[in-house]
């Protein structure tokens, strides 16, 4: 994380930023964020980014009141400037100052929501491509955070600290009813006969925003993709397999649970990498 943050639209240095100790964020985790890339000092996506969180706000009954697209978008533009951010990561949350809590400070703030933006460094995919186990933890799509990027993101940490405690990278994570849902912090896809698999959004996965870009390339090179409903025996019998998230942009699978999967110059993954790829490096024209 780089040294500088913005809180409520303030600059401050991140070791002395302060946020309310009793609030409905620190003890329910009522919250939500994004992580957006930076390419070019310029946030990616950011209009898709915002549509997302603002709507996750209101499914969490968040009060982003003053909040809107432009003022959120040039408070991260400005940390961007700040840190000299030139290709990275932001993270913009929402941190709920209260709810209908069973502790609650008597004194009430007027302030119903702080908002917090951070920079970073961005990930650093290996350069033999990402290792896949398959994670023992289930989602519940019975859950009402089911979907909602919030700030309940303990049990996606716990999933990948389990499989980098087996020395991969990443793991897939099933539902209740042993349904593909996604990676622990990544959307997931893979290629069977041409064709491009990805969960549909009724098994669990969030609708990343990266995921839905992807997509959208794909159909403009015509190649086939179906969002659907698998299991791992799907996924066992894939081709090739690749993750998408904002911090990792496509990033190909090389092992999958000990099977290896060469990149190949004419691979599915690597055509819509590199048409990911031409997308962001034009960010700076």
């Amino acid at each position: 994380m780089h040294p500088v943050i913005s809180l409520n639209r303030t600059m401050v240095e991140a070791t002395k930023a302060r946020v309310a100790a009793v609030s409905s964020a620190t003890l329910y985790g009522r919250g939500v964020f994004t992580t957006l890339a930076v390419y070019n000092s310029k946030p990616f996506l950011w209009s898709k980014h915002w549509q997302r969180l603002a709507a996750h706000a209101a499914k969490l009954d968040i009060d982003h009141t003053g909040c809107t697209e432009k003022s959120v978008g040039d408070a991260v533009a400005r940390l961007i400037a700040v840190n000299q951010v030139k290709d990275g990561r932001a993270r913009v949350t929402m941190l709920a100052r209260s709810g209908r809590d069973v502790w609650k400070a008597k004194l009430q703030s007027t302030r119903k929501t702080d908002l917090l933006i951070m920079t970073g460094d961005p990930h650093r995919v290996p350069q033999n491509g990402v290792s896949l186990a398959v994670s023992p933890y289930r989602v519940s799509t019975f859950s009402p955070l089911t979907g909602i990027k919030s700030l309940n993101y303990l049990d996606h940490v716990l999933s990948k600290e389990e499989a980098r405690s087996r020395d991969f990278d990443e793991a897939v994570v099933l539902n209740e009813r042993g349904e593909i849902v996604s990676a622990t912090t990544a959307n997931i896809f893979w290629s069977r006969n041409g064709t491009v698999h990805t969960p549909a959004l009724s098994t669990g996965a969030l609708a990343g925003i990266t995921r839905e870009c992807v997509i959208d390339i794909a159909n403009k090179h015509f190649i086939p993709l179906v969002e659907g409903v698998y299991e791992m025996a799907d996924l066992v019998d894939a081709d090739e397999i690749f993750l998408t998230s904002s911090g990792i942009g496509v990033a190909p699978v090389t092992t999958f649970d000990f099977r290896r999967y060469a990149i190949e110059a004419e691979s599915i993954t690597n055509i819509l990498r590199q048409a990911f790829a031409k997308l962001t490096n034009g960010m700076g024209s």
